[in-house]
C-alpha cells in the first residue's frame, strides 16, 4: 500500500502570508476616459519668400530651401531667396504626385504617390541636393494603409503617414478616417503604428495629414490639407490612438513642411494659394499628462 504524502503548510520556516482584502467595486461606476485638454497656441512668422513651386510642400537645410510641386522641385538660397536650380519631370509620368520631402545628408528624401489614381501606389524618391538630380527610388507598391504622404526618421527606422480620402483619390470602402501613421524598420518592413485622434481626423477631413515631422521635443507635428493650424501629437502610454496635446495657429494653410536643422522650433511651410514659403517659429509645447509620451524613446 502506497504511503500517503502530506504537504507542509510552509516551507523552510516561512510563514504563509495573510490573504489581502480586495475592495468591492461597482464596475458600472467606473468613469469613462476623458482626453486631456488641447492647448491652443500661436506661431510667429519671421520671413516670407516667393516660390512658385510651393504647391505641395517645402524641405529645408542649412543654406537652402526646396519648394515642391508634384513633379517639380525648386532650390532656393535662404539668405537671398534666389532660385539656383530646379528638378523637373513630366506631369503624370513615372513620378506623379510628390507630397513632401525632407533634406538629410546632402539628399532630398521624398514621398511620392500616384494620387488621384486607384488602386493607390507609393514610392520613395531620392535626389542629390547639390545638383538636383534623381539618384534612387524605392517602391512600396500598393499598400492597404493607403497613399504615402510623408515620412521621417525614428529609432533607426521610419515613421510614415498614409492617407485615405473621402472623395477624389479615395476608395468607396475606406474614407479619410482610415488614415494613419505607421512605423517601419530601415528596410521598410512594418513594425507598428497608430491611429489619429478623432478630433484631428475631423479637422483634416475630407483629406488627411499632408505634412508631418518629429520635432526637437520628440513630439509629432502634423499639418492637414487646408486649415491654417498644426496639430501636435504624442505617443500614447497604452493603446493604438495618438494623443492630441496642442493645436498651433499658423499664418499659412496645410501641406508639407520641414523643421530647419539645428534651429530648434523653426519650420518652413508653404502658402500654396500665393506661391509663398514662410519661415515660422513654433511655440513650446508641454506634456501635462502621463498618458502622453514623446515618440523617440
Amino acid at each position: 500500500m502506497a504511503a500517503a504524502l502530506s504537504v507542509p503548510a510552509c516551507v523552510s520556516g516561512e510563514v504563509a502570508a495573510a490573504p489581502v482584502a480586495v475592495a468591492i467595486v461597482d464596475l458600472d461606476a467606473v468613469p469613462d476616459y476623458v482626453a486631456p485638454p488641447v492647448a491652443q497656441l500661436e506661431a510667429k512668422t519671421v520671413r516670407i519668400y516667393d516660390a512658385p513651386e510651393a504647391d505641395q510642400g517645402v524641405a529645408v537645410d542649412e543654406d537652402f530651401f526646396y519648394a515642391l510641386d508634384n513633379t517639380v522641385i525648386g532650390k532656393y538660397r535662404r539668405d537671398t531667396g534666389q532660385l539656383v536650380a530646379r528638378f523637373t519631370a513630366p506631369h503624370k509620368g513615372l513620378i506623379r504626385h510628390m507630397n513632401s520631402c525632407y533634406a538629410r545628408n546632402a539628399k532630398l528624401w521624398c514621398a511620392n504617390s500616384n494620387y488621384s489614381l486607384v488602386p493607390m501606389g507609393s514610392s520613395i524618391e531620392v535626389f542629390d541636393a547639390a545638383n538636383m538630380t534623381h539618384v534612387a527610388t524605392h517602391s512600396l507598391g500598393m499598400m492597404d494603409e493607403g497613399s504615402l504622404t510623408w515620412f521621417d526618421d525614428i529609432d533607426g527606422g521610419r515613421l510614415a503617414a498614409f492617407a485615405h480620402y473621402s472623395g477624389n483619390g479615395g476608395v468607396p470602402f475606406k474614407d479619410s478616417t482610415y488614415s494613419s501613421v505607421v512605423t517601419f524598420d530601415k528596410d521598410w518592413r512594418r513594425t507598428g503604428g497608430w491611429l489619429f485622434p478623432e478630433g484631428v481626423i475631423k479637422r483634416m477631413a475630407p483629406h488627411a495629414a499632408s505634412g508631418g515631422a518629429i520635432g526637437p521635443d520628440d513630439l509629432l507635428y502634423v499639418l492637414g490639407h487646408d486649415l491654417p493650424e498644426m496639430y501636435v501629437l504624442a505617443r500614447p502610454s497604452m493603446g493604438p490612438t495618438m494623443i492630441h496635446v496642442a493645436t498651433i495657429k499658423l499664418g499659412v494653410g496645410g501641406q508639407a513642411f520641414s523643421f530647419a536643422p539645428g534651429e530648434g522650433r523653426t519650420i518652413f511651410a508653404i502658402d500654396r494659394a500665393g506661391g509663398k514659403v514662410s519661415e515660422i517659429v513654433l511655440p513650446d509645447v508641454a506634456l501635462k499628462t502621463p498618458d502622453a509620451l514623446p515618440f523617440r524613446r
